[in-house]
């Protein structure tokens, strides 16, 4: 099914000017990389293994984090990675079926695989600082957990319970002050969690609803819903992972190596399906020939630390002034708006910052309990 889309052109995931050394190595993999992904891109990224391509859509993706740098994407962008390893998902189901498969995969409004991501662990440095006090209305209080989130005028504010206290005392912050005490991945896990919800909004999780869908990637029902995982051929096993990623009817799908675990039947039967997706395609991959015929887009990473872009869609003198775009359309046709990302600030100035925000928190100066009149000051 096409995404309904005003202007397919606009960035939904943006990096710009992004350095990334593994930890403990000395050796920079990316340097000074920047590029964008729309709902209208068709993009190869090709190189040798080892060059750094795995590492660069692990950035786009939030498996792993720049070392410097700024990685973006739109606080309801939905991204389907198909990776070489997927099958281990579905090889630890196979006595389950597909339908059932895919119903156990997105129970409950999200994506179980998406758990292990390595942008929702937290380091020990970020558990300190999350469990430093606020002072609110007079009282200290512990951030507990984000429960959820509302729009508020350009951006989103969060609804936060706090450790002992009952959810009529839960206050909303904006998402720039929570980012700032260090919740960040907590944002992130919020806004991960309600743009899946907004992937099902207009197809339940219903086993009828997941027989059509598998139809529609070339799973018949009798293997969809009549036959278990285990029985299934390797092709058939394919369409079962692309068919559960494809769910939640996700802007951005991002393959790892197809050629390497798709025959040539399925290769095609895949290139017929990206024609008619309408979100943006990511496909990593050293097969020249198959790339030319689905991407008109190529990131070159032959090892150097650039990347060289080709047949972008997108004038580079845009992307050097680094606007993130401030409105973008859902899946659904909805067009949002979002806060632009702040400036990078330096070290020095991060510090201070800090310093003067939890200054001001511990004074109560910038928490209210009124969750209407929150940060008005802020103009937000």
């Amino acid at each position: 099914e096409k995404v309904g889309v005003k202007n397919k052109d606009k960035a939904i995931m943006k990096m710009s000017q992004v350095d990334f050394t593994y930890p403990g190595t000395e050796r920079q993999i990316l340097g000074g990389c920047s590029l964008q992904v729309s709902m209208a891109s068709r993009v190869a990224c090709v190189g040798p293994n080892g060059a750094g391509k795995s590492t660069l859509i692990k950035l786009l993706t939030g498996e792993v984090k720049a070392t410097i740098g700024t990685v973006w994407k739109h606080p309801n962008l939905r991204i389907a990675y198909v990776a070489q390893h997927a099958f281990h998902h579905v090889e630890q189901h196979v006595d389950k079926t597909p339908n059932e498969y895919i119903q156990w995969r997105f129970a409950g409004g999200e994506d179980k695989e998406n758990q292990t991501k390595v942008d929702r662990q937290l380091s020990a440095e970020e558990e300190k600082k999350m469990k430093e006090k606020l002072v609110i209305d007079g009282q200290k209080r512990e951030i507990e957990k984000l429960k959820g989130r509302r729009k508020h005028k350009n951006t989103y504010e969060y609804e936060v319970k706090f450790v002992g206290l009952e959810d009529d005392k839960n206050i909303y912050m904006i998402r720039d002050d929570l980012e700032d005490l260090g919740f960040e991945k907590m944002v992130a896990r919020v806004d991960e969690e309600e743009a899946a919800r907004m992937g099902m909004v207009s197809r339940p999780l219903t086993k009828a609803n997941i027989e059509q869908h598998l139809a529609d990637v070339g799973l018949d029902a009798e293997f969809a819903t009549h036959s278990r995982i285990r029985g299934l051929s390797g092709g058939q096993k394919v369409k079962v992972v692309i068919g559960a990623a494809m769910w939640n009817q996700p802007h951005i799908l991002v393959m790892d190596e197809p050629t390497n675990y798709l025959d040539r039947d399925s290769l095609g039967a895949l290139a017929s399906a990206i024609k008619e997706y309408g979100g943006g395609v990511v496909i990593i991959s050293h097969n020249a020939e198959f790339c030319k015929t689905m991407c008109q887009e190529e990131w070159s990473v032959p090892g150097d630390g650039i990347v060289h872009i080709t047949g972008n869609q997108y004038k580079q003198e845009k992307l050097k002034e680094q606007v993130i775009q401030d409105e973008v359309t859902d899946a659904l046709g909805n067009t949002i708006k979002v806060k632009a990302p702040k400036k990078k600030l330096s070290r020095k100035e991060l510090k201070a910052k800090i310093k003067e925000r939890k200054a001001k928190l511990d004074r109560g100066d910038e928490v209210s309990s009124d969750p209407d009149g929150l940060y008005a000051e802020h103009g937000c």
